[in-house]
């Protein structure tokens, strides 16, 4: 068994960036679709862009998914290098 007793704040924060990216174009993706399907029952969504809108907020999730995922994935790595500093770390198995 291997202690993991440090992690790259920096790796960390790239990769959950990566997931953070995803996850705000999908939900993008949906708030899109889901606003093309409710704009002909909704007057006031066609009185601010409608489909462009929709493509807006894509863009805005995806960016926001980006740094809240950078930020998010550099904290927690942060905060568990300092708990297993104190603790010990994880225990896993290196095959």
């Amino acid at each position: 068994m291997t202690v993991l007793k440090h992690i790259g704040v920096m790796s960390v924060a790239k990769i959950s960036a990566l997931f953070g990216l995803i996850a705000g174009l999908i939900y993008g993706l949906l708030f899109a679709s889901m606003a093309a399907f409710l704009g002909p029952l909704m007057p006031g969504l066609a009185s601010i862009g409608g489909g462009a809108f929709g493509a807006f907020m894509v863009v805005i999730l995806a960016i926001a998914g980006l740094i809240g995922g950078f930020i998010g994935g550099a904290i927690e790595a942060f905060l568990y290098n300092v708990f297993a500093g104190w603790l010990g770390g994880i225990q896993i198995d290196l095959v």
